[in-house]
């Protein structure tokens, strides 16, 4: 537990700006919609009518005169990429940064295996990332609330659901690439995170591409097909989760293995 405690004190800073930063821009986004309500239904024509644009971002299967789809679009994009790119700069860290830090000397001195130092900051990993959702889903039940509109429950609850899985793959894989660097990634983390979402919109664009789906996370997350469906892509998610316990069980070899300096 000491160690738990440690790696979230540790990250206490990051976690509560970005936090912080994520819920602001949701709860503008859903306190400006009675403004633009009127105007969504016109801009949705709009938009459905942009042909290859629309379709890379869901937005012509979505209806943005719905306080729903206009959640769908707007608030998804933040919480996706914000929590993307926040969930590949706590993986990325995560390992690499006892040698970077050169506290790894000082950590491993201690009578606990790699294995236990493994498994406590993947909980702490895990932990910040509920703990970003939790408040990001408060801030978004009092914000809709505020605005006294009333979403269906289901599917506003699956795509939360989606992007906590989205932050938990990403995390997870670069949590996996976090063993083998010594001298920190973030610009690797980011890049990846990055990736994976222009991945999924050049996957929108053409039926020759939909492969890439099953690659990148962000294909489960679509909020059109969660809206219009009402469950997630479990083709795409099943693949994700392949990809996540892959991280895990190759940070978890690759750590214990490594010469640490």
């Amino acid at each position: 537990m000491t160690l738990i405690r440690h790696e979230l004190r540790q990250g206490r800073t990051t976690l509560i700006i970005w936090t912080s930063v994520i819920a602001f821009m949701l709860a503008v986004c859903i306190l400006i919609y009675p403004e633009m309500e009127t105007q969504m239904g016109d801009v949705g024509s709009m938009f459905a009518e942009m042909g290859s644009f629309s379709a890379a971002f869901g937005m012509d299967r979505l209806n943005f005169g719905e306080f729903m789809g206009f959640f769908g679009v707007e608030c998804g994009n933040v919480l996706g990429l914000g929590g993307a790119f926040f969930t590949a700069l706590l993986g990325i860290s995560i390992l690499a940064k006892e040698e970077k830090e050169q506290t790894a000397e000082f950590l491993l001195t201690h009578p606990i295996s790699r294995r236990k130092i493994v498994i406590r900051k993947l909980i702490a990993m895990i932990a910040q990332i509920v703990l970003l959702n939790l408040i990001v889903i408060a801030v978004t039940v009092i914000s809709i609330y505020a605005i006294k509109e009333t979403p269906e429950v289901r599917p506003l609850l699956l795509l939360f659901l989606a992007y906590f899985l989205l932050q938990v793959e990403i995390a997870a894989v670069c949590f996996g690439m976090s063993a083998f660097l010594s001298h920190g990634g973030l610009g690797i983390g980011l890049g990846m995170a990055a990736l994976l979402y222009f991945l999924n919109i050049i996957a929108n664009l053409t039926e020759d591409a939909e492969f890439l789906k099953y690659i990148t996370p962000f294909g489960y997350t679509e909020s059109a097909d969660i809206i219009a469906d009402g469950y997630l892509k479990t083709e795409y998610l099943a693949v994700g989760m392949v990809f996540m316990l892959i991280g895990i069980v190759t940070g978890f070899y690759r750590y214990c293995k490594k010469d640490i300096l």
